[in-house]
Parts: structure tokens; C-alpha cells; sequence
């Protein structure tokens, strides 16, 4: 356990079929890092494959498959295994299971916030059930330190 406990105020943000609950915001942990579970239902749309150069990305997934694809390597994470996405590499997942996945992931630096999440969420929503706009989406990832590949 933690010294001092550190819990994020920022409720649940649920991004089409991804939802995301951060745990430790980077401001609580003096930008270190940042600390997030997200739960991806079954065939839910996500991320277009991106880069982030600002910060690694680590995985340790909890419940469920994640099929990941980084620099062109394909491979599944189950639970209890873990992996890291370096600085730069191109990267992206999809649940191609029946059951929801879910997967806590550590930035550091902790450079993303829900701010993001809730960007994106804003952009989906303004789309108001159709397929949103790829500029829009594209603009906030940026906006965001993401690089759509």
C-alpha cells in the first residue's frame, strides 16, 4: 500500500466503447507519472494506430485479451503480463475477444491527462452516433502529444 494514498477525483470518461479511470493524476504525483485503468468492450472502436515521443506507455492487463500491435509486432496481453511501448513506437489495440478487457497503464513521465480522454469524448459525441470527424480527432491527439500514424 501506499504511503499516502492517492486517489484521482476525476470520475469514470467513457470514450464510445472504451472507458477510462484514472487512479493517479500527474499533477498528484509531481508529474511523474500518471496511472489509468481502461475497460475495452468487445469490438470496440479505439485509437487509430499513434506515437506519443513524450513519455513511455506500460501495460499490466487485469481482465480479459488486448491484441496489440507496436512497430508492427503482433501479440495478445493477458492477464498478468505486462508490457512497455517505448517513446516513439507506432501502436495500437483491439479487443477481438467476447469479454471485456481491461488494462492498467503507467505513463512517465505522467504528461496525458483526462483532459484527453475527455477531448476525444467531446469529439465523438459532437457526431452524434455517426463515424467522428478524423480532423477533429486527429487535432486533440495532437493537441495531446499523440501523432496519429
Amino acid at each position: 500500500m501506499c504511503a499516502m494514498p492517492m486517489q484521482s477525483a476525476a470520475p469514470p470518461i467513457q470514450v464510445g466503447g472504451v472507458v477510462v479511470r484514472f487512479l493517479v493524476e500527474r499533477e498528484r504525483a509531481g508529474g511523474g507519472l500518471a496511472m489509468f485503468e481502461f475497460d475495452v468492450a468487445p469490438g470496440a472502436k479505439v485509437p487509430v494506430a499513434h506515437r506519443h515521443d513524450a513519455y513511455e506507455e506500460t501495460l499490466y492487463a487485469l481482465r480479459g485479451l488486448l491484441t496489440w500491435t507496436v512497430d508492427g509486432e503482433r501479440f495478445e496481453l493477458a492477464p498478468g503480463e505486462c508490457a512497455v511501448i517505448p517513446r516513439g513506437a507506432v501502436h495500437r489495440f483491439d479487443n477481438l475477444g467476447t469479454e471485456t478487457a481491461t488494462t492498467l497503464a503507467v505513463l512517465t513521465p505522467g504528461v496525458l491527462g483526462p483532459e484527453y480522454f475527455l477531448d476525444v469524448a467531446a469529439v465523438i459525441a459532437a457526431a452524434r452516433g455517426g463515424p467522428p470527424d478524423p480532423a477533429a480527432v486527429g487535432e486533440v491527439m495532437r493537441r495531446h502529444g499523440l501523432t496519429p500514424a
